[in-house]
């Protein structure tokens, strides 16, 4: 290719401002605020809720196949490994109510 100029290739990544790397650390989790307090919140695809969970929010079940919020501290006394243990699986509309 003699005579023409080798361009390089756009690169859309290079242009893009820098992300919020929260999710990717936190498992895909976006963080929320509530009653000044901050928590991390995961929402579960129906096709990835395999079992029953108890929600917090109405005390009643999570069944299986029914698409909901993995929830857990992101201020926990005891770090992060304690706040990911004490995680709960809300109704999403329980935790927009809570």
């Amino acid at each position: 290719m003699r005579g023409k100029s080798r361009r390089r290739a756009h690169r859309p990544w290079q242009d893009a401002e820098p992300r919020d790397v929260t999710r990717l650390a936190h498992g895909g989790a976006r963080k929320e605020s509530r009653r000044g307090v901050e928590w991390f919140v995961r929402d579960i695809p129906a096709g990835r809720a395999e079992k029953v969970y108890r929600c917090p929010g109405c005390e009643r079940d999570v069944p299986p196949g029914e698409a909901h919020l993995v929830v857990w501290s992101a201020e926990h006394l005891f770090g992060d490994e304690a706040a990911v243990r004490d995680r709960r699986h809300w109704h999403t509309h329980c935790w927009r109510l809570s």
